[in-house]
């Protein structure tokens, strides 16, 4: 069955909706291509073959049409989620030996949707980084260059992806941690709104700075899985309802936009000449389409000062406890992250919340004139 691990992840999910392919034969296909290709690259870090095989066997004893949005099709989680009964370390040494008892509830609606969980992806410390590398297991490299970053914090999904040993997997996204890794590795990664995908609550509630989202080897593929994914559930009270909409079937559809903006950096980032040139073919290939482009963005200039001060509210809630305790098993960047956090004044949390209000103010009346805003997703190349 080695054929299906250059499948689509749709055709596998059809085969697997009419019973021409089981999850165990996925399992048995991705147990050889992980054991062949995994050591160059150190993309998937933790492998839990036997809890997914015993998920398959029970997913196939229920019929056909029970069996969820996904059928039985293998996704790898992102090692800063927790997986019931598997290693879960958020990459650091305090959680090395860590054995998670409960399931984060993505992880719990995910698998409801016939989704088997067979392995955790890499990532940076506490998803703390754009370049994939931790003290428990290394670095995780390029899979078009090994000599090259793969970029974070969701690198060990994206190389998964790439090197075919994942036909869709889970990441998650703080300041371009799915789309980063996306763009280094050739594959697609999407940012979803807040509350699209349900999350379990550790620590601050209005944790709408990062999000849980899809990866894949193409649009199609993200789509099926980001159909799996969305949903209300009531441990997650910004969670929304799942839409009367189907994602796989909108790229499907036909649409084009009308009108889409284009940027080359936003107006807040220097970006390779490369990179910024490739916007451009793109914008350009927009417009061989009859698509209406022009090279014009938001007003973005407080944006990253307020990312810093809300990002570093959310270390300073969330992991407060672990410096006091563990200290000397912190990185720089996380240390530095809590400590910022722990001297903001009132002040400097409302000053951050009312440029986010009108940060949402101005892009919202920036998309009643442009359908779409085109810009690079990263600014270097790997």
């Amino acid at each position: 069955m080695t054929d299906l691990i250059h499948t689509t992840a749709v055709e596998l999910t059809e085969l697997l909706r009419i019973g021409a392919v089981t999850p165990l034969d996925c399992l048995n296909a991705l147990e050889k291509r992980i054991a062949a290709v995994n050591t160059p690259v150190n993309a998937l870090v933790t492998l839990c073959f036997e809890r997914a095989r015993d998920h398959a066997k029970r997913l196939m004893e229920l019929p056909l049409h029970e069996r969820g949005r996904l059928a039985g099709l293998p996704v790898p989680i992102k090692d800063l989620c927790d997986v019931a009964g598997v290693r879960s370390t958020q990459g650091s040494l305090i959680f090395k030996d860590n054995v998670a008892s409960e399931s984060d509830l993505m992880v719990k609606h995910l698998e409801g949707e016939g989704g088997i969980v067979y392995a955790m992806s890499n990532t940076p410390e506490f998803g703390a980084g754009a370049h994939t590398f931790n003290e428990v297991f290394g670095v995780t490299r390029n899979p078009w260059d090994t000599r090259l970053s793969a970029s974070g914090s969701s690198g060990g999904a994206a190389v998964a992806l790439a090197t075919g040993m994942a036909w869709v997997a889970h990441g998650s996204d703080l300041g371009g941690s799915l789309r980063n890794p996306a763009s280094f590795c050739g594959v697609t990664g999407m940012r979803p709104s807040p509350g699209r995908v349900a999350a379990s609550v550790f620590s601050k509630i209005d944790g709408t700075l990062g999000v849980e989202g899809p990866m894949a080897r193409n649009v199609a593929d993200l789509a099926l899985l980001f159909d799996a994914m969305v949903g209300a559930e009531q441990g997650d009270p910004l969670s929304l309802p799942r839409e009367d909409v189907s994602y796989l079937a909108a790229t499907q559809s036909g649409w084009k936009p009308k009108r889409v903006a284009v940027s080359r950096n936003l107006g807040i980032s220097p970006v390779d000449p490369e990179i910024a040139d490739l916007v451009l073919v793109a914008a350009r290939k927009l417009e061989a389409e009859g698509v209406i482009v022009e090279e014009v963005h938001p007003d973005l200039s407080e944006a990253m000062s307020c990312f810093q001060t809300l990002r570093a509210i959310g270390y300073a809630t969330g992991m407060r406890q672990l410096l006091l305790d563990h200290r000397d098993k912190l990185k720089p960047e996380v240390i530095w992250n809590i400590e910022k956090g722990l001297k903001l004044s009132a002040e400097d949390i409302a000053k951050a919340e009312a440029q986010r209000g009108a940060l949402f103010r101005r892009m919202h009346a920036f998309l009643e004139t442009y359908d779409l805003l085109l810009c690079p997703s990263t600014i270097v190349p790997p």
